[in-house]
């Protein structure tokens, strides 16, 4: 970048004038033995375990515990019901409806495409080249005064490719915007996070997600890390309680079993190698794209009919042969052993 980052220039004004809504437990710090201060239920909740007070607002307790894992600090990490208000949280705060605009590179993650639509913000696309990497010159030449944001999946969904990495950093060091880096399937990657990368550029978020290789999509904890700045705008604009107590406890407690998500990831990658080297051998496939990430993207010659055939046996997989780029494609996701052995084995049979 020419100049120096600027997040002051770069935010809403309404943002920049806004007075953040002040919880009960915003207001006091410290301990105490009765708290009469937030009209909650004070005899506690018709469950075994008292859900009767409202949570930490900012999560300190699982911050704490992700700093470990993670390696980034507890300062530089917001924590959002999935991947997904992070995402919005971007486009209410820096994105001015009807004015501003973002940069998006299809084949990718759909909900980029609607936040943007439901916060009235205009998107550019820019597809990914034919072996779904950044085509920079066709990026540089859609970016203007009003371009806020660049979104960059990698490894990306729904092609479970990585991006190049020296491709990113041209664009985190030209672009005065920001530029979000998903990373929500990092796990299954020998690729290095761009968390490490915080400190060096300004201009960087990076999105993770507890939804893939730790299991727990059903509690909906997304992650969220960048410049302590940047953070205090997330906190700013997020709802007082956006993590409830009963997440916030239970992914405590899964977060003790990085040794168990470890073994997983593991066979995950091992079943992902095994799966695609039977696919290759069935005359159908046209190709597979190289895959980083818990699924793979497959060309079929009768993608349409292969899916039909799978959902009569109960075995749903993701249509993507509509999606440019992704033309005759299906994506699968990993699953066990046994449910990739069905799998191979309803395919094998298939007569369409």
């Amino acid at each position: 970048m020419d100049t120096p980052f600027n997040l002051t220039k770069l935010l809403r004004d309404n943002i920049k004038n806004l007075v953040p809504y002040s919880s009960a437990r915003d207001e006091f710090k410290g301990e105490a033995s009765i708290l009469i201060d937030a009209n909650e239920n004070a005899f506690g909740s018709p469950l075994a375990h008292n859900y009767n007070r409202y949570p930490d607002p900012l999560q300190h307790q699982v911050k704490h515990k992700l700093a470990q894992i993670k390696g980034v600090p507890a300062e530089n990490m917001f924590l959002g019901n999935g991947s997904d208000e992070a995402i919005d949280i971007l486009f209410r705060a820096f994105c001015r409806p009807g004015i501003d605009n973002v940069v998006l590179v299809p084949p990718t993650y759909g909900m980029y495409e609607v936040s943007a639509n439901i916060n009235d913000v205009a998107f550019r696309k820019v597809n990914l080249t034919l072996d779904y990497q950044l085509d920079l010159p066709a990026i540089e030449a859609a970016v203007d005064e009003h371009t806020k944001l660049i979104f960059i999946c990698s490894p990306n969904n729904p092609t479970g490719n990585t991006i190049n990495r020296h491709d990113i950093e041209a664009i985190l060091n030209n672009f005065d915007g920001l530029v979000v880096v998903d990373e929500a399937y990092i796990n299954f990657s020998q690729s290095k996070s761009f968390t490490q990368e915080l400190a060096e550029y300004q201009n960087l978020v990076v999105l993770q997600t507890l939804s893939k290789a730790w299991g727990l999509a059903a509690l909906r904890l997304g992650m969220a890390f960048a410049s302590t700045e940047i953070i205090a705008v997330f906190n700013k604009i997020k709802p007082p309680y956006n993590i409830n107590q009963a997440t916030q406890d239970i992914v405590l407690e899964a977060l003790e079993q990085v040794e168990q998500v470890n073994t997983w990831i593991k066979q995950t990658v091992e079943e992902r190698e095994k799966l695609v080297q039977e696919l290759q051998k069935l005359e159908m496939v046209q190709h597979i794209t190289p895959s980083d990430a818990n699924f793979i993207l497959v060309k079929l010659d009768d993608p349409k009919g292969v899916y039909a055939h799978l959902v009569a046996h109960g075995i749903i997989v993701r249509d993507r042969s509509k999606v440019e780029l992704c033309e005759g494609c299906l994506r699968i996701t990993i699953g066990t052993p046994a449910e990739n052995r069905i799998l191979l084995e309803k395919l094998t049979t298939i007569n369409i």
